[in-house]
Parts: C-alpha cells; structure tokens; sequence
C-alpha cells in the first residue's frame, strides 16, 4: 500500500517517470542520514537535507501523494531548527532521517536505499613529503673475488682425566640450629607375637558397644522437650473498605494526541517514542470524545493535543464537551494550519493552553511538550 491515488490529470508514464526520479533521491537522503549519524553538526549535510525535504513537500502532492508532501513539510520544519541550532542534543538527527527516508520509501512504494559509501574527501594542504628512509644500494657481485679465508685451527684439548667424586661428608649441625642425627639403622624383624587370648569388645576398643558393666544398667531417661509452641491465629481479615483505592497511575497516558494527518501524527509518534513519553493516539474527532470521557486519568491531567480540523466532529466541539462533562481534566493544545493571529486567540479564549500551527517543527514539539509534561 503506497497511501496515495493518482490524479486523472496526469498523462500516462508520468508517475512511472516520478518515481523513478526518487530512487535517487531516497539514495541520496540515506547518505545524508549516515553522515548526521556520524556528525550531528555537519551544516553541509543539513543544508542539503533541508532543500530535498522541501523539494519533495513542493512535488509530490502533484503526483497524488498527498501524505509525503505533509510528511516532508513536517521534516523540512525540523531540519530548519537543526540548523537554527546545530548543537541541539535533543534529538538523534541521524535516526530520525533514517526513519524519514524509510517512511518516503514504504509511501512511495519503493525500496529503502542503501547509504552509498562516502566518496574520499580531497586532501588540503601541501602534497604528503617521500619517505625519509633511503633505500639501500644493491650490492654487486665482485669480479674475481678473494679466495676464502680457512679459520685458525685451535690446538687439539688434552684428553680428559676421568675424576672420582667423594662421597658426601656427613651432615653436620649448623651453629645455632636443631642438631641432625645421624640415619638410624635399618629396623630388626620383629617375631610374631602370641595372639592374647579372646576378650570381650571393650567400650574403648568398641565405642558403639556398651561396656559388660553397662549391659544391665538403666537406660539414661529421655529428655524432655518442651512442646512446640501453637501457632499464633492468624488475623482476622479487615472488612474491605467502601471504595477501592485507585491505582498507581504509571499506566494512564502523559499525552493524547487527535490528530487525522497519518504523516504528521507518525513524525509526532516517532519523536514522543524516542523521549519515552506513555501516549496514545487517534484520527476521528468522534471516536477521541468517546474515549476521553471514559478516560480514568486517576487523579492525573494529561496533555491533549487536539487537531482544529477533524473529521466527524471538529476540536472546538471536543474541548467544549469535554468542559462541561470533565471540567479541568485535560490540557489542551490546539494544532491547526490555520496560524492566523484571530485564530490563535479564537483557541485560546476557548480555554486553550497553547496553539501549534502547521507545519510543526518536531524539536520545536518536543521541546514545548516537555515544558508542558514536566519531563
């Protein structure tokens, strides 16, 4: 699914010829994506990204894709803030614009480029100097060489005269130590002794048998233990309480976004993904009211960033159901193209907290966001 239609108007051949226009630049933007992978501040590599995203926002509505125009408007926002602020830690640059040229590839219907290798970039400064080192002349054989030289003859060893070794002295005590005594001599064999004539096992010879004394003696009496003690009774349970206590509220989301634009509420997701923000999402005005009056925010106040212009039900009429059915609950960020100084304070007097008009820098989002959220 490529997520768009193509126009009557367009005579035949040229989407085909479209399309394979952007293979290049989905190429292109992949190699732009590594080298902001390697250095987020490289301004060459953002300047570049921001003229293809706005090349893509101004074209390809034309050809029927409508959500890559949005999706590349958005892009072309935030690229702008890169490069408004080259040192922004905030965002990885190089992991969003992968996911960009991703998305542009899948709604395009063509397949994700591979980075082309970076080409060597041209040496400044003075050529590299040759190497100190000389190289060794070869040596030339010699015409008539010398004839060799026969080495010295060494006298002849006398012969060896065969030597006795001593035997070894016998050990003597060194001053001030143990004295050592001579090696005793081997023992005699000992003659075999007469066999004692049979007795009765002893306790000492035996100590599991009892002694013949002991054999009619009492049995020591047994000691006593004192009885395990009752187990304690256990508690008796506490009656429930009338109302249960509500739960930790890790689980009800920090954020809730209606938004129908697929483009922009995917850019939105990605960079809300990337803090680790909980939130959800929706595309129908009608179906968002619903859940959020169902909502249980326990005792929390998410943010909602609510679309002006929705199907089904527009978010004016949300902010204002919401108002009378769950007063205070939610605060509320209207998002609309529509940046008109009259429009602005339209949502605002509504009871509006903040207005974000399209199209919306994502660090620019994020950053307001934070400072909305708390973290």
């Amino acid at each position: 699914m490529t997520g768009h239609a193509t126009p009557p108007e367009l005579p035949p051949g040229l989407l085909e010829e479209y399309l394979a226009g952007m293979r290049p630049v989905l190429a292109a933007l992949a190699g732009l994506a590594e080298r902001l992978a390697a250095a987020r501040t490289d301004l060459a590599a953002l300047e570049a990204l921001r003229r293809e995203t706005h090349k893509i926002h101004g074209s390809a509505g034309s050809f029927g894709f409508m959500e890559v125009s949005r999706l590349a408007a958005g892009m072309e926002a935030t690229v702008k803030d890169w490069i408004s602020w080259p040192g922004d830690p905030e965002v990885d640059r190089g992991s969003l614009t992968r996911w960009f040229v991703a998305r542009l590839a899948e709604m395009l219907g063509l397949e994700v480029p591979r980075p082309a290798a970076a080409a060597p970039r041209p040496r400044v400064g003075p050529p590299p100097r040759p190497s100190q080192a000389t190289p060794r002349p070869t040596q030339q054989p010699l015409r008539n060489p010398p004839p060799p030289v026969p080495p010295p003859k060494q006298p002849p060893a006398p012969p060896a005269t065969p030597t006795r070794t001593p035997p070894p002295p016998p050990p003597r005590a060194l001053a001030g130590g143990p004295k050592v005594a001579p090696a005793p001599p081997p023992p005699a064999p000992a003659k075999p002794k007469a066999e004692p004539p049979a007795r009765s096992p002893a306790k000492a010879d035996l100590p599991w048998i009892l002694a013949p004394d002991a054999a009619h003696a009492e049995p020591p009496a047994p000691v006593e233990r004192p009885p395990p003690a009752p187990p304690k009774p256990a508690p008796a349970p506490s009656p429930p309480p009338a109302v249960a206590p509500s739960a930790p509220a890790g689980d009800v989301p920090e954020i809730v976004f209606v938004e129908d634009d697929a483009a922009l509420a995917e850019l939105l997701a990605y960079g809300l993904s990337t803090r680790g923000y909980r939130f959800v999402a929706y595309r129908n005005g009608r179906e968002a009211l619903k859940e959020l009056l169902a909502l249980d925010v326990r005792g929390t106040h998410p943010l909602l960033l609510l679309d002006v212009d929705l199907p089904a039900l527009d978010g004016y009429s949300i902010l204002d159901a919401l108002q009378r059915a769950r007063p205070g609950t939610y605060r509320v960020v209207f998002t609309t193209v529509h940046g008109t100084e009259e429009e602005q304070l339209r949502g605002l007097e509504a009871g509006a907290l903040d207005y974000l008009v399209k199209p919306i820098s994502l660090r620019v989002a994020l950053e307001k966001i934070k400072r909305w959220v708390g973290r």
